[in-house]
C-alpha cells in the first residue's frame, strides 16, 4: 500500500500501525495473512491484542457516537 502519510511524521513501525488501523476500519480493505505477518515482526502476541482491542474500541465508539449524534469534541483537525 502506497501511504499517504509524511515520512517526516511518523517512522516505520507508525506507518505500520496506522495502515493497520486503516485495514481494520475501511470496509474494503482486509488484514490478510501477509499483513498480519508484518506486523507480527515487530509485535508480541499480547501487544498485537492490546493494539487491536484499541483501534475496535475506536471504530465501535465512533460508529455509537455518529448513531447518537455526539459531537466531535473537536480534538483533531485537518490540515
Amino acid at each position: 500500500m502506497e501511504s499517504p502519510l509524511r515520512d517526516d511524521l511518523f517512522d516505520d513501525i507508525e506507518r505500520l500501525v496506522l495502515e493497520y488501523a486503516d485495514r481494520m476500519t475501511l470496509s474494503d480493505r482486509d488484514v490478510d495473512d501477509a499483513f498480519f505477518e508484518r506486523l507480527r515482526l515487530h509485535f508480541d502476541d499480547d501487544t498485537l491484542v492490546e493494539l487491536t482491542e484499541t483501534i475496535a474500541w475506536e471504530n465501535a465508539s465512533s460508529k455509537f457516537n455518529r448513531a447518537l449524534r455526539i459531537p466531535s469534541q473537536g480534538l483533531w483537525k485537518q490540515r
